[in-house]
């Protein structure tokens, strides 16, 4: 559940002003959520003792990992939804479960009205004698800071700002003295020479007194083969294995030109060689048209098992299309491989295997978060499954989960005004997916809405639910597909709908790779199909741009709240 410190810190805020009288928001109760889905990539069976990739799938970018005895702990970016950065558990590798949000309290960040794309990049998690640290750039909302818990599953402290640490992707590195020393990408020592020209640097941090000291040291300038031109070095993590000290970072870009780079060196703080055959994890320059591809593979992050193999975390994407994808940059496994002291995840002109052998390990009882599902949400409550995010950073309590039901208040805060809307939503994590609700609504007011919602962005998302305009109640499909559309969206299909107050209207929103359909129905089981075939690549990364998923759930706005 969203951790009780979240609720606590809303009730304890400072008391609000006294305001006009208005009359009180009306509210969408919304019930029985239900989400499945399936890939193509389904096809491919698992055998006994195999495990399917991606391991957590969906948008969950940036993974990073690190283990405390048998136990692993994962997490991933969250940039601008709330709470953030989720932490997983497994001790197989292989099955996670989401235990908690290091960013689960308003007060610990402010994302203000940034894009969704923005806020939190690129964490980064250690353990070290006792305690676990998380590094991470709030972009835009102050840079680079660190959080601490005793235990993963939090509470996590509030944050420590890091002013001496600049750019982004900052993570910290323990060596056997116990000495700390922080890796970031950043800009290089010298002009940029072309776009994409940044640097790794290092500098020492005292635990103690949770502050950076000492010089700050260029470890990697441009990439590995500068003559190259190599663009955005980023992702940076240092291991110690065999008496070398190696730096693994990201090179590339995020997108199709993603890659992973190894260099080593006998001192912490260099200097660093390259590995002759970097990249030792990429897709790129592989034949477009090969079936099922995984493309855009790198920031990866390695760690050890107790019987002495390696492992690497790493993030790819599934696209459906000409670099489509909907479901945003996902988490995928790979046994490491060292050959001649160098650690390689991959060689090059290997594809990624859907299918591979897990690592032989305690396996971990887990809701399923790769292969086809179905998860059903019930809103027993008090709170919503760890999983589910709302955009930004909520103010106040504006929803209520139980018995049953969520309660979302109709506020005047909109998806399209960059600000907190009335939405909590979970991932699609599959190329087809389904997402169903019941809703209890009644639009009072032109411009009242309350429904189900496909988002990518502010600029980019799909509505099906009940509205009010003209005086007339209807189930409408809106879309917004970029800046130009109207913040409130374009009407795509609409009908009127005679609905006794209090009378429930299940919603359906299914996902076909690049294709929307929306439906509703008065009766359980019967559906009226509203709009067949929309244009779902809208919601593609390649389309809208930024670094996230579509997220699917639910949204109610008020005109006059």
């Amino acid at each position: 559940m969203i951790r009780t410190a979240m609720t606590l810190a809303l009730l304890a805020a400072p008391a609000l002003a006294p305001m006009t009288a208005q009359a009180a928001p009306n509210t969408a109760a919304f019930s029985n959520f239900v989400y499945q889905g399936s890939d193509p990539s389904d096809a491919i069976k698992a055998g006994p003792g195999q495990y399917r990739n991606p391991v957590v799938q969906g948008f969950y970018p940036d993974p990073s990992i690190t283990r405390v005895g048998k136990d692993y702990y994962l997490v991933n970016s969250t940039f601008a939804y709330f709470p953030g950065l989720p932490i997983h558990h497994s001790t197989d590798l292989v099955n996670w479960t989401q235990i908690g949000n290091a960013i689960d309290r308003p007060g610990m960040l402010d994302f203000k009205r940034l894009g969704l794309s923005r806020a939190v990049f690129a964490p980064a998690i250690t353990h070290h004698d006792g305690l676990f640290y998380i590094l991470n750039t709030c972009v835009d909302c102050g840079g680079n800071f660190l959080i601490t818990a005793k235990d993963p599953k939090g509470p996590w402290s509030d944050p420590v700002w890091l002013p001496q640490v600049g750019g982004i992707d900052a993570s910290l590195f323990f060596d056997d003295d116990g000495r700390g020393w922080i890796v970031n990408n950043e800009e290089p020592p010298g002009p940029a020479e072309y776009q994409g020209h940044r640097a790794i640097w290092i500098q020492e941090y005292d635990p103690k007194s949770q502050k950076t000291i000492g010089p700050r040291t260029v470890l990697l300038d441009k990439g590995v083969n500068p003559a190259a031109k190599p663009i955005w070095p980023e992702g940076p993590h240092i291991l110690k294995k065999d008496g070398w000290y190696y730096l693994t970072a990201a090179e590339g870009g995020t997108a199709e030109g993603h890659s992973q780079v190894a260099l080593r060196a006998k001192a912490v703080t260099g200097p660093y060689a390259p590995y002759e055959h970097n990249p030792i994890l990429t897709q790129r320059g592989l034949p477009k048209d090969r079936p099922l591809p995984i493309t855009s593979a790198g920031h990866a992050d390695i760690v050890d098992t107790p019987d002495g193999k390696w492992w690497a975390t790493f993030l790819a994407v599934r696209p459906y299309g000409d670099d489509l994808y909907n479901t945003g940059r996902e988490t995928f496994l790979l046994p490491v491989e060292w050959k001649d002291g160098w650690p390689v995840i991959l060689e090059n002109g290997k594809t990624i295997p859907y299918v591979a052998d897990a690592p032989k390990l305690p396996k971990t009882p887990a809701s399923p978060t790769s292969g086809p599902f179905k998860a059903a949400e019930t809103f027993a409550g008090p709170e919503l499954p760890p999983g589910w995010m709302t955009m930004r950073i909520p103010t106040s309590r504006w929803w209520s989960v139980k018995g049953g039901t969520l309660n979302l208040e109709a506020r005047k805060d909109k998806i399209g005004g960059h600000e907190q809307p009335s939405i909590w939503a979970r991932r699609q994590q599959h190329m087809n997916a389904t997402a169903q609700t019941t809703v209890r609504f009644t639009p009072k007011a032109d411009g009242d809405k309350a429904g189900l919602v496909a988002l990518q962005s502010d600029d980019f998302y799909w509505f099906v639910g009940l509205v009010r305009d003209g005086g007339k109640t209807l189930v409408r499909v809106e879309k917004r597909t970029g800046k130009g559309d109207p913040v409130d969206g374009v009407v795509v299909a609409e009908k009127p709908v005679s609905l006794k107050s209090g009378q429930p209207l299940n919603l359906k929103i299914e996902v076909k790779a690049g294709a929307l359909d929306f439906a509703y129905g008065t009766a359980l089981g019967t559906w009226e199909t509203l709009k067949a075939g929309a244009d779902g690549t809208s919601l593609s990364t390649k389309v809208a741009g930024g670094f996230v998923g579509t997220m699917l759930g639910v949204y109610a706005h008020g005109a006059e709240n």
